[in-house]
């Protein structure tokens, strides 16, 4: 028995990524679509299986070069794109010998194949065709012999009283007969003729797994289902009983889902589809650092969500379920020995992420940076802060170098000092979530060699959680007091560096406000700047020193534009 798997097409349906990788070569599970095609064909007992291409064509070679099953594979490179029936029929020599199998390659479906032969076979059909009920695609008109079986009709029946082709079809050669002499043409024009003679039939699946996957979004919410039914350990055929939600997400553009089975549950991370294998878009850098800095983190014994599974071309990782409180949300409404007593769990969590994280840690792994220097002190935070927020949200003309030299000494001297070992980056009250009564961290994909002063300053200037100076600096003292038990240090040498820290993630914070506000239109960080600006302006006057007399009046003026 033989088949045809049309991969031609250019995708376009899902431009621009198929730019890079063809339609079939995207994966579910870590796998290409056309790795399940090729392997439910085999399954259903063939022994030869051809493969149309065109589109980026020698991917595609790759791919059967490299199968297991590569005697049976074959590529069938067009020059000329055939369309679906010039496809068939530029194979009919081939296939003339018996009836043939011919599926789409973007579609994903366990339907047994072997009794669809056997319908086709018993109906002496020219085709027959696997349809199914799913309004988005109802097309076709089927006059149902039986529950299962029918005759089609006609085409292009409205949705709501009609059935929708699968992509999946078994077809006798005689069909051959009825093919027009021109190379390129659809089958589904000669199956409209055709079906005026009754010899269209149809095969009706129910409770089966089948998704096209022609569309960005209809690509990641399969490879979302078919990662949570992986992790889960349930069939195909149970996929539908996953239930999966969106839930609120963060400042980022990733998306987040819960996805619940019965009493298991996990979060899914959308990172966006990633076709990029040099890892020069910023999306795929950072679905890779999520991904191998948080396999480090757990193996460390460090307060991370385990990462349970991921496909890195849909952009989907799977971790465990941290539940959703955040610190912030936690420690509303508790008196401050409460929160004193949170914060000092965070605190030693945080040491942990910096002491025993920073071992092995590979800095290949990171994005962005491989480590927190100067130079990203002055690109992403103090540029950031010119640009994101001064012009960007403010709307103020203010050229950088009126400010080099404070931007520079306050680089310096943040890490003069440094405490290094592995810094989060991004350690806020919303990046910490509360489960099994102690403090995990999220959001660690930004992790890099880096000061733990910086950690400990983006901890205790959170906008999201204000807290009283006092209570600051008792956290200070104990973090001081903890990290002693561990290494010897110069205490004023740490607060020198920590209070430009303060400084530096002040700045960082001010324009990932206004790029949030600005460019994402996510105007619910507004709030927070204000509080953020007071913070800057407080941290500039204590230091009061000549270097940075300019900055600390620029930054009072800022305060004027708020109003």
């Amino acid at each position: 028995m033989k088949a045809l798997i049309l991969a031609a097409g250019f995708g376009t349906r899902l431009l621009p990524y198929t730019q890079q990788l063809p339609k079939p070569l995207f994966t579910i599970n870590g796998r290409p679509v056309l790795y399940y095609a090729v392997n439910h064909l085999l399954d259903a007992g063939c022994t030869k299986i051809f493969i149309n291409a065109h589109h980026l064509a020698d991917a595609v070679a790759h791919f059967v070069d490299s199968h297991p099953s590569k005697q049976l594979l074959e590529v069938v490179f067009e020059p000329v794109i055939l369309d679906t029936g010039g496809a068939i029929a530029n194979l009919g020599a081939r296939l003339a010998d018996d009836d043939f199998f011919v599926i789409n390659a973007d579609v994903l479906c366990n339907f047994d194949l072997s009794y669809l032969m056997a319908c086709h076979k018993a109906s002496k059909a020219l085709a027959t065709l696997l349809v199914h009920d799913c309004y988005r695609f109802n097309t076709l008109c089927v006059d149902q012999t039986t529950p299962e079986l029918g005759i089609i009709k006609h085409f292009s029946q409205a949705p709501e009283f009609g059935l929708a082709f699968t992509g999946i079809q078994a077809i006798s050669p005689d069909i051959f007969e009825y093919m027009p002499p021109e190379k390129i043409f659809s089958s589904i024009d000669v199956y409209k003729k055709v079906c005026e003679l009754g010899k269209i039939s149809a095969v009706k699946a129910k409770q089966f797994y089948w998704r096209d996957m022609g569309t960005p979004q209809d690509y990641q919410h399969t490879s979302r289902e078919c990662l949570a039914a992986q992790i889960f350990g349930i069939a195909p055929s149970q996929i539908d009983d996953i239930d999966i939600q969106s839930i609120a997400g963060d400042g980022s553009d990733r998306l987040w889902f819960r996805a619940r089975y019965q009493e298991k549950s996990l979060i899914l991370s959308d990172h966006g589809i990633c076709v990029d294998a040099a890892q020069t878009n910023n999306g795929t850098a950072q679905l890779n650092a999520f991904i191998k800095i948080g396999k480090h983190l757990t193996a460390k014994g460090i307060a991370v969500p385990q990462i349970l599974g991921h496909d890195t071309i849909s952009g989907q990782v799977a971790v465990a379920d941290l539940g959703g409180t955040h610190l912030a949300d936690h420690i509303q409404g508790m008196d401050t020995p409460q929160v004193i007593h949170w914060y000092q769990c965070v605190i030693d969590s945080l040491i942990d992420f910096s002491f025993k994280g920073i071992k092995n840690f590979d800095t290949r792994w990171t994005c962005q940076t491989p480590s927190y220097s100067k130079q990203m002190i002055l690109d992403l935070e103090c540029r950031y802060f010119m640009q994101a927020f001064v012009t960007k949200y403010l709307g103020r003309t203010e050229p950088l170098e009126n400010f080099t030299r404070a931007f520079s000494h306050i680089a310096d001297n943040a890490l003069i000092h440094a405490m290094n070992g592995l810094m989060h980056r991004d350690c806020q009250s919303k990046n910490i979530m509360i489960h099994d009564g102690r403090p995990w961290f999220i959001d660690f994909q930004s992790a890099r060699p880096g000061p733990f002063q910086y950690d400990l300053a983006s901890l205790l200037i959170d906008p999201y959680v204000t807290l009283p100076q006092v209570v600051r600096d008792q956290l200070i003292n104990y973090a001081l007091e903890k990290i002693g038990l561990k290494v010897s240090f110069d205490i004023d040498a740490f607060m020198h560096s920590f209070r430009y820290c303060c400084i530096s993630r002040n700045l960082q914070m001010l324009g990932a406000f206004g790029f949030l506000i600005r460019v994402k239109n996510k105007t619910q960080f507004e709030q927070y700047i204000p509080p953020a600006l007071n913070e800057l302006e407080y941290r500039l006057k204590t230091l009061n020193e000549p270097e940075l007399a300019g900055l600390t009046h620029f930054v009072q003026s800022l305060q004027g534009d708020l109003k």
